[in-house]
């Protein structure tokens, strides 16, 4: 697969398939076959392509095949057209596509936007999706939004360590605006809907000494991830939830819109005011402060109650030492 194609360039088979699958009806090998002028053995190989993908397929003899839960492919013009105009002036290029191996990396090797403008990139499937230190991010074709967005500061700020948390606070706005309530922030970078991982977040910096600070954000959101994908991520010692099952229906370039107007007036904002601005909407979704946590970071290790986070984003940890402040770590909540 070539995460590489120009526009109107032709998709692989299984992203064609999807595509026409993606009305929810049943659509015969035949009909299939015909429409997109290959053989019914290419149809059924890429259905199958689809189902280790994650996708959830239902086969039906003398039916044919559909997506269990009806999902258009991700379609860059009609995010575009549901943006607010203030935020498509500073969207210099928005890109939705097939495959890749991760949207940060793609966005990382490309010549970085001019200041005040941002590039977003979206994928279908990812090859090789980063969450934070080096784990994979599981996102089915159809189930997930998968969304890069680059950008460049003038200069390095003393937050931008706090960059994250603004992106949370964005991305809780944004699902808060399409009705979607009770979403919880864990530092420092988790979505949360009921106790479980809803999304996730990756920044990833490429700064000079004395010049701009280019910056890759990394969103990915859980929309639809059937059964068997929330199985294997609960094997890995997750508990995962997605959109679907918080109760939110609309469609995912909605969601991408949302997210992006959100994003983009966010990073604006945080140019004005930093971490500053974003503060009291963190400190109302944190759902670590007052629990009992252990932490593991560049300061050390250490075992207390969470205290909520600092006017730079630092987490402090009341323990029998003392206050702790901490600016990056893994935290996990432990039994009261």
């Amino acid at each position: 697969m070539n995460a590489r194609r120009e526009a109107g360039a032709e998709q692989p088979l299984p992203a064609r398939v999807f595509a026409r699958l993606a009305d929810g009806d049943f659509h015969s090998g035949e009909d299939l076959a015909s429409s997109l002028g290959v053989t019914r053995s290419a149809v059924w190989k890429a259905t199958r392509s689809l189902r280790k993908l994650g996708t959830e397929l239902d086969a039906v003899r003398n039916r044919g095949y559909r997506l269990t839960h009806r999902g258009e492919p991700l379609d860059a013009g009609r995010i575009r057209a549901q943006l607010p105009r203030t935020v498509r002036d500073r969207l210099a290029r928005l890109e939705a596509i097939w495959s890749t191996g991760s949207t940060n990396t793609e966005l990382l090797q490309r010549p970085f936007p001019r200041e005040g403008t941002a590039e977003a990139l979206l994928a279908e499937y990812q090859t090789a999706g980063k969450g934070r230190r080096g784990r994979a991010w599981v996102a089915p074709p159809g189930g997930a939004i998968c969304l890069s967005v680059s950008w460049t500061f003038p200069a390095v700020s003393q937050d931008l360590g706090a960059l994250g948390l603004v992106i949370g606070v964005c991305a809780l706005r944004a699902l808060r605006v399409l009705g979607l309530e009770g979403v919880g922030l864990k530092w420092p970078n988790d979505l949360l809907h009921g106790g479980r991982k809803l999304g996730g977040i990756l920044i990833e910096l490429r700064a000079e000494a004395s010049g701009p600070a280019c910056v890759v954000i990394g969103l990915g959101l859980n929309v639809a991830l059937g059964p068997h994908v929330l199985e294997r991520i609960a094997a890995t010692g997750m508990e995962a939830t997605d959109l679907r099952q918080a109760g939110l229906a609309a469609a995912r370039d909605t969601v991408v819109a949302a997210l992006l107007a959100a994003l983009i007036e966010g990073l604006v904002e945080f140019e004005h005011s930093a971490l500053k601005s974003f503060l009291a909407d963190w400190r109302d979704a944190d759902v670590l402060r007052g629990r009992p946590v252990s932490i593991s970071g560049a300061e050390g290790a250490a075992k207390g109650l969470a205290r909520g986070i600092d006017v730079h984003g630092a987490l402090l940890v009341e323990t029998p030492r003392g206050l702790l402040r901490f600016i990056s770590g893994d935290v996990t909540v432990r039994p009261d």
